[in-house]
């Protein structure tokens, strides 16, 4: 039977159009069958289409042609949580869109081949509750950021887990996010790296008041709980940096891992390492 792919693009990004027509040529040839978000599919003749977030319940792999921001839209986008990923940089950094153009078709090679090994990545799951009732239920790859506007004041956060009271962070607010998000916004705010495939939550404070409030990370089975002291009430919810709420004083986040999984496919080229030492330039002087 063909292998059945779907095919995310960023949008507007003449580039990535270019290259999925590409790809789609390219699996045709070897009787691959290509879905495509129905978004670009005028931009894309001879292929399937349907709504992005249809696209993971009829494929047996996506590819992400893009940057990270697109792969983490796309994961959010997902229904189906056993679709291994393809992320393909086109962007800048590509933490998550590590495979490079040069190994594209060596790597789709490989998947036809059935010659593919997949890396498990835990998310998170944040619930907003506003007088004991739930308003609002977020599934994350990355991060969970709760923080003020520019030009509020610093904000309180009373912080349990597990119901045990930690601490109450008094800053511009705090992080939590998975290993996968360590080197995200975590990372900018002086949290460690953690190897991806990890699973465990880490907690990092933004800015804050006591120097001594420093990154924290937990046990995946652990329930986080943030309750907004402040009587300030300009206070976002971010989710993977993409999108978010507001939030109300006295309004509790509360945080645990998703029961569901994203699976990415492994380059066979490089490790984690060899992508970090990349990245961050390590060894060069």
């Amino acid at each position: 039977m063909p292998s059945r792919f779907g095919i995310v693009v960023k949008p507007n990004k003449p580039d990535a159009i270019r290259l999925a027509k590409e790809v789609i040529e390219w699996l045709g040839k070897r009787e691959g069958q290509v879905y495509v978000d129905e978004a670009i599919a005028p931009a894309i003749p001879h292929s399937h289409s349907c709504p992005r977030s249809e696209i993971s319940q009829w494929v047996d792999f996506l590819i992400v042609l893009g940057g990270d921001g697109t792969l983490l839209s796309a994961v959010r986008d997902m229904k189906s949580e056993n679709v291994p990923i393809l992320g393909v940089n086109l962007g800048g950094l590509g933490f998550l869109t590590e495979t490079t153009l040069e190994e594209l078709y060596p790597i789709l090679e490989r998947i036809l081949e059935g010659r593919i090994e997949t890396e498990k990545r835990m998310k998170l799951c944040a619930t907003v509750l506003r007088g004991g009732e739930r308003v609002g239920e977020y599934s994350v790859l990355n991060d969970v950021v709760i923080s003020k506007s520019v030009l509020a004041r610093i904000i309180n956060l009373r912080n349990s887990i597990n119901g045990a009271y930690v601490t109450t962070y008094r800053g511009d607010g705090v992080i939590v996010s998975t290993p996968t998000g360590s080197t995200a916004y975590a990372l900018a705010a002086g949290g460690p790296i953690i190897y991806p495939s990890m699973d465990s939550i880490l907690i990092t404070p933004i800015c804050p008041h006591a120097l001594t409030n420093r990154p924290l990370l937990i046990p995946d089975c652990a329930t986080v709980e943030f309750t907004l002291e402040s009587e300030d009430s300009d206070v976002q919810l971010t989710l993977d940096g993409q999108v978010g709420c507001a939030l109300s004083p006295f309004d509790q986040v509360v945080v645990t891992k998703a029961k569901d999984y994203v699976f990415f496919i492994k380059s066979p080229f490089k490790d984690y390492f060899q992508i970090l030492r990349t990245k961050f330039k390590w060894g060069e002087r």
